[in-house]
């Protein structure tokens, strides 16, 4: 546990220096409020979400702060790493265009309906860190863990709830902090989540008991009545 405690803090502190960097550096300030209450938001949620994984659920603290593990799925060692890459190059264009070229500004009240956006994907999130204790970064069957398919909360509307959390994540984020075609641009990454969604699901189905019974009863992954 007390390695859990520092492996968290150090995680959490490279991700505020990582994330600033690549906020304020293209954005050419740090008088950038937008920009700071993403930050402030993102990151008070990323550290409330881990201390309460380390209250209520140790293991799955562990699972997350692990930095790769060799039954990863092949392809999802390729996916999860161009993705995780695309975001903070997202992340970049969003500030150049934002802050320092202002091709697609957004109007304040946007910006305002972006943050509610974005504190509903966090909302969504929890609900599944709280219902899923196997809830892995990356693409693998926890076997020495006992995993089993989850079917409550959230995962009884969609398959795939963080995934859809983070959809509107994309959705929030750009509109908080000012740019449009950061909406556009992360269209590309949406595609990314959903043919992982799709490839997560071939291994979840030849690998996890119960998982073809249970798409046959939550027929949606991302999104009810859409896909």
């Amino acid at each position: 546990m007390h390695a859990n405690a520092r492996q968290l803090v150090g995680q959490f502190l490279v991700l505020f220096v990582v994330l600033a960097l690549t906020l304020f550096l293209p954005a050419g300030t740090i008088a950038w409020l937008a920009g700071w209450i993403f930050l402030v938001l993102f990151l008070g949620f990323y550290l409330a979400v881990n201390i309460w994984l380390f209250k209520h659920s140790p293991a799955l603290l562990q699972e997350r702060l692990r930095l790769g593990t060799s039954d990863q799925k092949g392809w999802d060692k390729l996916l999860f790493p161009l993705m995780l890459a695309f975001s903070f190059l997202w992340f970049i264009f969003i500030s150049l265009d934002a802050v320092r070229f202002h091709w697609s500004p957004v109007a304040a009240w946007l910006q305002l309906v972006g943050a509610i956006v974005l504190l509903c994907s966090f909302c969504l999130l929890f609900l599944a860190f709280r219902e899923n204790s196997y809830l892995s970064p990356v693409v693998r069957v926890q076997e020495e863990r006992g995993q089993t398919v989850v079917s409550t909360g959230p995962y009884h509307h969609v398959r795939h709830p963080v995934y859809a959390g983070i959809i509107l994540f994309v959705v929030g984020t750009p509109l908080l902090l000012g740019s449009w075609a950061g909406d556009l641009l992360g269209l590309i990454f949406v595609v990314m989540l959903a043919r992982r969604a799709v490839l997560e699901e071939r291994t979840l189905q030849k690998e996890l008991p119960g998982y073809v019974a249970y798409m046959a009863q939550v027929k949606y992954r991302l999104i009810p009545h859409l896909w």
